[in-house]
């Protein structure tokens, strides 16, 4: 069934048959909302009439009342909703609680503050999960230290047979490429998803450089041993990820027999040399998948190094040239070696422009890309903003992309939105007619998303046109990120307000009442897809540590058939979700979904804390 179509049953079932009629329920963000700022919250009902309702202090007291906006049925939850819109009550307070009738939210806070752990803890996320490091208790907490997982990794290159048949010769070396932080609930580590989310550590360090909010990161702030270093920890933590990158480099004077131009997993490819010097590996791996629980340093498994990619390339030439900008008065000669890298990266991929991640072997993910168009634009935006060369410049002007009248939200597949984010951002990359006018295309996307929002029962700025796909919460945070920046550029609240929106749903204002962040909220998710934070699956092993969020709900892929357990057939979008270990489409963990997490948190606790809206403008 098309989601029209399952739209126009929802609207008849709910509409036509009171038997469908969920029970009267409120839904709320769960751990709490900002003084300034939307504060809304679902009511699930079939009544037409608006509904009465109070929010209560902690005393009992009623603090302010209304009534309800019947919004009617919503495909997108399966419910019949009405919306409570309380924004004007600014009084702060703890555990306040919204009644209608006999159904009453979960509590929530009313704070400056409230974003402040969260940025903290979805910050360190990262840190628990690097590799090559023993995770210590002074920095982790006692149930979540461990060994170094992968201590030493010298990988070889990947060689044998894939699953159509084709023979991969592999080559001649092995690399070390220990550290670096594991991508998900696996052992992998991938340059393509490494890329987006090292981009967005280093663009809220940017961000928060320009717009006066320094101090947010300083030394000492995070819990991670790099802490008195006199380097910010969002750049130390960053830095952990670059030096795996720069390991992942194909070194010089490098043959290698691959596939040339071949987008997706066939039978009978053909094989030919190509000089690969520069480029980077695509991703090291286990050879085959591990069970669940396992802890990293107790894995066995073969590491393997898969061919280098252009897509891997290119993620690894944008980041390093980020790098080389950021480190320049930091540390001078990481600042060169980055920005080296990153050229040396550039040329490659231009020499090899159209060699595809094809991947048809077990034990990790794939990150295929088959339009590497966005892939050079973002490059070359970031080299141009680093350098300012002319030859990044005429690639970016002459890229479809650098003349979009919007964008979209960034995801690892589709990184065209960074670079113009870069140069929108960062004063004079582009001159400043075009910085407006690229700045004019984020805040045209930005009103795309609160159009979409008006539609959704949930009022969250996300209308997938096919649904839900793998990893939702962090699509929908992504263009929390563009919301804030549209924010930043022109200081309108309805912005601001989206930002709110996405994050409400996230902690819990969604039709399952969960929030899909751990540790946050009254009922956080708490069951990974993860080898280490496995309790559910054996109670010696721990449950996740606070600030980790869901991939969250999945219509478009789940559940498959190697999926052991997995949400029901036919869900509404938004509850295609189960909290289990086993529902690696729906409850797995990645950094480049903590990412968007983290900076959407610490733009929400700025905004918290006083910072004032159009501080880009």
């Amino acid at each position: 069934m098309t989601m029209r179509a399952i739209g126009a049953a929802l609207v008849m079932l709910v509409t036509g048959q009171a038997a469908f009629a969920q029970p009267l329920a409120v839904h709320a963000n769960q751990v709490g909302m900002l003084p300034a700022g939307a504060k809304r919250a679902i009511v699930t009902s079939a009544s037409k009439q608006p509904l009465p309702w109070r929010l209560l202090d902690t005393d009992g007291t009623t603090r302010a009342s209304g009534l309800t906006s019947p919004f009617g049925a919503d495909r997108w939850s399966g419910q019949a909703i009405h919306r409570i819109d309380f924004s004007s009550f600014t009084s702060a307070g703890p555990a306040y609680r919204l009644v209608v009738g006999e159904a009453t939210s979960e509590p929530f806070d009313i704070s400056a503050a409230t974003y402040a752990p969260l940025a903290r803890d979805a910050l360190g996320y990262f840190y628990q999960t690097r590799a090559g490091i023993p995770i210590e208790a002074r920095f982790a907490g006692a149930q979540w230290a461990r060994p170094a997982g992968h201590a030493t990794e010298a990988a070889k290159c990947l060689a044998g047979t894939d699953g159509h048949g084709n023979a991969w010769p592999g080559c001649v070396y092995s690399l070390d490429v220990r550290g670096g932080w594991y991508d998900a609930g696996d052992h992998g580590k991938y340059v393509v998803n490494g890329g987006i989310s090292l981009w967005t550590l280093l663009n809220l360090h940017e961000r928060n450089q320009l717009a006066g909010t320094p101090a947010q990161f300083a030394d000492g702030r995070a819990a991670i041993p790099e802490a008195g270093n006199g380097v910010s920890d969002l750049l130390d933590e960053a830095r952990w990820q670059l030096e795996f990158f720069f390991r992942m480099q194909v070194p010089d004077s490098t043959t290698m027999q691959l596939p040339v131009g071949a987008k997706r997993n066939q039978p009978k490819l053909k094989f030919s040399p190509v000089d690969v010097s520069g480029m980077v590996h695509h991703k090291v791996s286990d050879d085959k998948w591990t069970g669940i629980p396992l802890r990293p340093d107790q894995d066995r498994e073969p590491r393997v190094l898969f061919p280098p990619s252009t897509a891997a390339t290119l993620n690894f030439a944008a980041v390093t040239a980020q790098c080389a900008r950021i480190w320049k008065t930091i540390d001078p000669a990481f600042a060169a070696r980055c920005l080296q890298a990153a050229e040396r990266a550039w040329a490659a991929a231009a020499r090899n422009p159209a060699i595809h991640a094809i991947d048809e072997f077990p034990g990790s993910g794939g990150y295929g890309d088959a339009d590497l168009a966005d892939e050079f634009y973002w490059a070359a935006a970031e080299l141009l903003a680093t350098t300012g060369r002319p030859a990044y410049r005429s690639t970016v002007e002459s890229s479809a992309f650098y003349r979009l009248a919007t964008v979209g939200e960034p995801g690892w597949p589709a990184v065209a939105p960074l670079g113009t984010i870069t140069l929108a951002l960062l004063p004079g990359a582009v001159d400043p007619a075009e910085r407006s006018r690229l700045r004019t295309a984020i805040t045209r996307a930005a009103d795309g998303f609160l159009g979409e929002r008006a539609g959704v029962g949930y009022a969250i700025p996300y209308a997938p046109a096919e649904g839900y796909p793998w990893g939702s919460n962090s699509s929908l945070l992504n263009r929390a990120m563009i919301l804030g920046l549209a924010a930043d550029f022109t200081g309108d609240t309805k912005y601001r307000d989206g930002v709110i929106d996405a994050m409400d749903y996230v902690l819990g204002r969604n039709p399952l009442s969960r929030s899909y962040v751990t540790g946050y909220g009254e009922h956080p998710m708490a069951n990974p897809h993860h080898r280490f934070w496995a309790r559910a699956a054996d109670p010696a092993f721990p449950p996740p540590p606070p600030g980790i969020v869901s991939g969250g709900p999945n219509s478009t892929s789940s559940p498959r058939r190697d999926e052991p357990v997995g949400p029901a057939k036919g869900c509404a979008p938004q509850t295609c979700w189960v909290d289990d270990y086993r529902s690696f489409t729906t409850n797995e963990v990645a950094i480049n979904w903590n990412a968007p997490l983290l900076w959407t948190a610490a733009w929400l606790d700025q905004v918290g804390a006083g910072a004032p809206l159009g501080a880009l403008r």
